[in-house]
């Protein structure tokens, strides 16, 4: 994983150590970057936040995001973001977590649940959170939000279950790496059945289930999932993809309404590719099927049922 250089169409300015006023952007120009710690500074954080806190005009702030020490190993929190939740009276967007791979693993990313920061801002429009130990999602649900993506080697099934349950009138796309139960997943085609079935979020037009070891099984619910239609993208992207799950959306409810269905990091054949091209890119879909990848023999000698691997684990 890398630090993102965009977010919510801004883009990232890492709030500098020992910085000066007068070398700062507007307040609502960039999405701004907290990080400090042994990889931006030696700066202590308590300095670090206080000066932003102090230097930048929090009224104008649109989009925060929190990196090293707020979120890193076995820790995390946005306590200091919901303490500001008065001044920051425009902030739009939240980015949790925007930890390269050697300040931590994704799956050690520390978190907690999200209701807190759910509430402090009913205004927020867009929800990035990159890790998944200790997530949780406990609302009933949020008025504004029209993004959430979870970044994750494994969401809490618990966590999955919550998004799927809640609603979210406003939400236009939704993206969860599901991840695999060696990292904390393990997510059910049951536990997303009121996702599926289209319940409480009306306005969802990309839907993404990703970076999943059942990704076929995913595919075959899909394949009758009243949610469908409603869809301009669907994602299922990153995970363990094969024919079965193919021929099951193939053969399910007409995707040809899709503007894009992304299947890449996949291990589907050639023969299979070539079936979802003939079927779906004359209609206007976009199908992204790069990233073909081979099962690992390893596991098949090993006596495994296959050898297939999702993108995102450690």
């Amino acid at each position: 994983m890398q630090h993102v250089r965009s977010f919510h169409g801004l883009p990232v300015y890492t709030f500098p150590p020992y910085a000066h006023p007068e070398d700062l952007p507007d307040a609502g120009s960039v999405a701004w970057r907290l990080s400090c710690g042994p990889y931006t500074s030696d700066e202590s954080s308590d300095v670090y936040w206080e000066r932003f806190t102090r230097m930048v005009e929090l009224e104008k702030v649109r989009a925060v995001i929190l990196g090293h020490p707020w979120y890193q190993a076995f820790g995390g929190s946005d306590d200091d973001l919901i303490g500001l939740r008065s001044r920051l009276t425009g902030l739009e967007a939240v980015f949790l977590g925007d930890l390269e791979d050697e300040e931590s693993m994704i799956s050690l990313i520390g978190l907690h649940d999200l209701g807190g920061l759910l509430e402090a801002f009913p205004g927020l429009r867009e929800l990035v959170v990159r890790g998944g130990d200790d997530l949780d999602f406990p609302v009933a649900g949020h008025r504004n939000l029209r993004s959430l993506r979870v970044e994750s080697g494994g969401i809490p099934p618990e966590a999955v279950e919550h998004i799927a349950a809640a609603s979210l009138p406003s939400l236009e796309r939704l993206e969860l790496w599901l991840g695999t139960e060696d990292y904390g997943g393990g997510t059910t085609v049951e536990q997303l059945a009121p996702l599926l079935a289209g319940e409480g979020k009306p306005a969802l037009r990309h839907l993404g289930l990703q970076n999943s070891p059942i990704q076929d099984e995913l595919a075959a619910a899909l394949a009758s999932a009243p949610v469908v239609p409603q869809l301009r993208s669907l994602s299922l992207s990153m995970g363990a993809l094969s024919d079965t799950g193919a021929e099951a959306l193939l053969l399910g409810q007409p995707l040809t309404h899709l503007q894009e269905l992304d299947l890449s990091h996949h291990y589907l054949s050639h023969a299979m590719m070539l079936r979802l091209w003939t079927a779906l890119e004359p209609a206007g879909v976009r199908v992204n099927v790069i990233g073909k990848t081979e099962e690992d023999e390893y596991y098949l000698e090993m006596g495994e049922e296959h050898g297939r691997y999702i993108a995102v684990t450690e």
